[in-house]
């Protein structure tokens, strides 16, 4: 399948490319792995039996902070696969509607477009840029015909080579050395008028009286949009600004959306990923009374068709469930994954628990990663042309103390990391660059983790008194 194919990794592959993100967690990482690599197994296979085989939807069990959802989020982006989160609680709120669990298939469509479009425009973005150039100079000198040119007599053929250029040829010559300051930078700040089209509002909110649901108001207010005629409007601008405003025009005018949205439909249908996050808030609790668990498992009801295999229709077309991957995830500190109804669990075969995080976790959590925290300051920092360095010894502290926060008060995982590092780089970003210049240096030691932190661990102390 097209867009699939272009990361077509072994699991180990995979499980090597997640080990650059995410600590630990090899058993998720692997479950995982296995998941996106017999996706790609089925569509190699030739026989009818291809139609029958289906995902084996993954429940992932553990504490916040551990890496569920970046397990679910960096799978999707190694793998270039359409993703969409959504928390499951959200669907119990008051004003809850049973087709609104739809909404998470159509916000999967909508990302499988948006990636599809990326990868289309990439493909006409030269073709997109030469119209853009052409419009800018036609904005700057505009072309002339070229005069219709008299047969010469025979008296003025011998003189012929004295006459001079006439104006489309004199035009074409100032046109081509316009088009190499356009192309060199020169002309950026130069002022243009361009035309820019504006969508069409519709405007519809309700016809008759009564309510609709919302793919069906989507597209009657695309169709609305369609049939209405274009605006355009006269702006002065930049030779700069109308570059960005007419290449987002010109490569929309290369692209055949119909040929997007089969293709976005197709990947949204084959290689989709749903994550349902907060799973463990709609299972019931069988130490309660039957009071709201009853909206729980309603909830649970509708969806479950989604996940068993439905058809959900979207404003680009009617998408099929059955084969997209639904990862769900739960701390499950009250209720447990029993108490979710045995339809619904027996759609979640792949059970898959979390490991808590440990203090050797969060060193190499804070130095591992390709996007680890301290190199995220580090970047910081430099785009201020300040150089910021960890010792080992106080990154280990640092570490220490986020683990015993986390024992203490309430066990957030990774998260408390953010919490300790901004307590003690906090200072020294408020301070940058008004009273920390250019070219300075800044090396976090044990000393300043120590002092920064010891507020830190004794307000620890008070959260049981704050209401």
């Amino acid at each position: 399948m097209k867009g699939f194919e272009e990361r077509d990794l072994t699991p180990r592959q995979i499980v090597k490319e997640l080990d650059k993100y995410i600590i630990g967690q090899e058993n998720a990482k692997k479950n995982v792995a296995i998941a996106m690599r017999n996706r790609w197994r089925r569509m190699k296979v030739t026989t009818e039996i291809k139609g029958d085989i289906i995902p084996n939807n993954i429940l992932m069990i553990g504490t916040t902070g551990v890496g569920k959802t970046e397990i679910a989020r960096r799978i999707a982006k190694i793998t270039k696969a359409p993703f969409t989160k959504v928390e499951a609680s959200k669907f119990t709120e008051v004003g809850y509607v049973g087709r609104d669990v739809e909404s998470m298939v159509r916000d999967l469509v909508e990302q499988s477009v948006n990636l599809v479009k990326t990868i289309k425009k990439e493909q006409v973005k030269e073709k997109a840029k030469e119209s853009v150039e052409r419009i800018i100079l036609d904005a700057l000198i505009p072309p002339v015909s070229p005069a219709p040119v008299a047969m010469p007599n025979k008296m003025a053929v011998s003189a012929t080579s004295e006459v001079p250029k006439n104006d489309a040829e004199l035009n074409e010559q100032t046109r081509e050395r316009f088009r190499e300051k356009i192309r060199n930078g020169e002309l950026e700040d130069r002022k243009i008028d361009i035309s820019i089209h504006q969508p069409n509002s519709s405007g519809i909110g309700m016809i008759g009286g009564g309510m609709m649901d919302e793919s069906s108001m989507i597209n009657i207010q695309e169709m609305l949009g369609n049939m209405l005629p274009k605006k355009s409007k006269k702006k002065k601008v930049t030779i700069a600004e109308a570059r960005r405003f007419l290449l987002e025009e010109e490569t929309s005018k290369l692209i055949d959306m119909d040929e997007v949205k089969d293709e976005a439909i197709e990947k949204a249908e084959n290689s989709g990923i749903i994550f349902i996050d907060e799973i463990d808030k709609i299972a019931g609790n069988s130490k309660k009374g039957s009071g709201p668990d009853v909206s729980r498992e309603g909830v649970q009801r509708d969806l479950l068709p989604i996940v068993e295999g439905s058809t959900v229709n979207t404003k680009y077309g009617i998408i099929k469930t059955d084969h997209i991957l639904f990862i769900a995830a739960g701390a499950f500190h009250i209720s447990k994954p029993s108490d979710l109804i045995p339809e619904l669990q027996g759609r979640f075969p792949i059970r898959v628990e979390l490991d808590n995080l440990t203090k050797e976790d969060f060193i190499r959590i804070l130095k591992e990663p390709k996007n680890a925290l301290t190199k995220q300051y580090i970047a910081l920092f430099n785009s201020e042309s300040v150089e910021i360095a960890f010792n080992d010894d106080a990154l280990d502290l640092l570490a220490e103390k986020a683990f015993q926060i986390n024992e203490d008060v309430e066990n957030i995982g990774a998260r408390r990391l953010h919490t300790v590092m901004s307590q003690i780089l906090n200072d020294f970003l408020f301070d940058v660059p008004d009273v920390i210049g250019a070219n300075a240096k800044i090396t976090i030691t044990v000393e300043m983790v120590e002092d920064k932190l010891t507020s830190l661990i004794k307000d620890k102390d008070l959260s049981q008194y704050i209401l």
